[in-house]
């Protein structure tokens, strides 16, 4: 594999323009494009659009105009070679004269499969799996995790004491991060195709579990509000029923029935936002993906765990999860983590754990 420095650079630039569209493309994936000309200068970069709009090659190749001709295209995923809602991005970058195509990700499925058997048959250089493990660990997961599972990508939030507990012996939780965390779990909601709560949370905290800016305002683009509720004991009165963003009150009887039902709504990214006992049950049922943990510099000694019983009773048979990020979030701390080895699988002779998540 040959690739410049500059198309390393601009696959950077794609997979940042990707992660900036995330939780707008569902069920789309998220797709960051750069074009450079044949000099190696940006020229023009895009991401994909809501559904039904340009993806995102045809954007770079929009505002690159003339100039991509000659030029290279880097693109996070494999160009589509199918007619759907758009035509085929393999017979944009072959009308637009670019003579080179970097790919992160292959395509992993039959119906827009073949872009790169396209351009190569149209006398295009294609350059497949460049920072590929980058790509698909970014603004790709949730996609493809819908693509391999048939099911929602989930991302756990959570914000608790070094101690571990989420709220204090009386019940109370509303502060116990400051405000650049709970400012972050905005930015992170906007991500999501939908936010989940069990009717335990809904009870207790009321939440609205919309998107909002600094200055309290709801955003334009609100993702799905979805409410675990097998006994209906929602109120008609809960924040969560207020129109500010559309809602769904589920009785699924487990958590992989719920991300079922999400699946069909075309939702390809969850946000885990409930208490222990719904963290525990997506837990137990290997479903999370990653872990986002925002920990205060306070010790409560009682109260709310930050996670229920997982059914685990000797260290060996430990969840393990590998850190993948660490944030100063004010006087906070923001851990990102993905689940190396979930519950119930146990350890081979050489104490490595099968591979969780996307």
């Amino acid at each position: 594999m040959s690739v410049s420095a500059a198309e390393l650079t601009a696959m950077a630039r794609a997979r940042e323009l990707a992660l900036g569209v995330l939780g707008t493309t569902s069920p789309n994936p998220a797709v960051g494009a750069v074009v450079l000309a044949a000099d190696g200068t940006p020229v023009g970069e895009g991401a994909t659009a809501p559904p039904g709009g340009p993806h995102a090659e045809v954007r770079a190749l929009a505002q690159a105009g003339a100039r991509a001709r000659g030029g290279t295209a880097v693109v996070t995923l494999e160009p589509c070679a199918h007619t759907g809602r758009t035509g085929p991005c393999a017979d944009a970058l072959v009308a637009a004269g670019v003579a080179r195509v970097v790919v992160a990700v292959p395509e992993p499925t039959r119906l827009a499969g073949g872009g790169a058997a396209r351009l190569r048959t149209a006398g295009v250089d294609v350059e497949l799996g460049v920072e590929q493990t980058e790509a698909e660990e970014g603004a790709l997961g949730g996609w493809l995790t819908g693509v391999r599972e048939q099911r929602p990508f989930v991302v756990w939030k959570v914000a608790g004491t070094l101690d571990g507990r989420v709220a204090a012996a009386d019940g109370s939780s509303r502060w116990v991060t400051g405000p650049e965390a709970r400012a972050a779990v905005h930015r992170l909601r906007a991500t999501c195709d939908a936010v989940v709560v069990g009717s335990g949370t809904a009870l207790a905290d009321d939440p609205r579990l919309t998107v909002r800016d600094a200055d309290g305002r709801d955003a334009a683009r609100q993702p799905l509000r979805v409410v675990l509720d097998r006994r209906g004991r929602l109120p008609r009165t809960a924040r969560v029923l207020d129109g500010a963003a559309p809602t769904l009150v589920s009785a699924a009887g487990s958590p992989r029935e719920l991300l079922a039902e999400l699946f069909a709504r075309d939702v390809r990214r969850v946000l885990l936002e409930g208490g222990p006992t719904l963290a525990a049950a997506f837990l137990r049922a290997g479903l999370v993906d990653e872990a986002v943990v925002h920990l205060a510099p306070k010790l409560l000694g009682a109260g709310a765990p930050l996670v229920g019983d997982l059914g685990i009773t000797g260290i060996g048979d430990a969840l393990t999860l590998s850190v993948t990020g660490l944030t100063r979030l004010g006087g906070d701390v923001e851990l990102r983590l993905r689940p190396t080895r979930h519950t119930g699988e146990r350890r081979t002779g050489d104490h490595r754990g099968a591979t969780g998540g996307s």
